[in-house]
């Protein structure tokens, strides 16, 4: 990425399963999904989304190797994405262990994600 316009920033939270990727989703959507920028494409090489690049960062408590990047970079609508895990995040306990709902065990996975935005 040559030039970084902006960085947004989110948390996602899997409470009874123990899904990183799910978790990974969530604070992608918490960091993007309540944002408008209508003038970033004028902002864009040929003011085109399509030269957007995205660099996502997750920072994820457990399983890094079990992100599903493919998932992942679905969340973005527009440009290249690439995607970045490292060490990070929470596991805190649920206080329940659901088995219905695919429980390993108690607790929670908080994932934490940075998206970077430029071109």
């Amino acid at each position: 990425m040559d030039q970084l316009l902006f960085i947004q920033t989110g948390m996602g939270v899997d409470v009874h399963g123990q899904n990183v990727t799910k978790a990974s989703e969530r604070a992608i959507k918490d960091a993007i999904h309540t944002n408008s920028m209508p003038g970033v494409r004028y902002s864009l090489p040929e003011e085109n989304l399509d030269n957007m690049k995205v660099h996502v960062k997750l920072a994820v408590p457990a399983d890094k190797e079990s992100v599903d990047l493919e998932a992942i970079k679905q969340q973005i609508p527009y440009g290249t994405v690439q995607v970045e895990v490292m060490d990070g995040g929470m596991l805190t306990t649920s206080g329940i262990e659901l088995p219905e709902k695919e429980d390993k065990n108690d607790l929670m996975y908080m994932v934490n994600a940075s998206v970077e935005v430029g071109y």
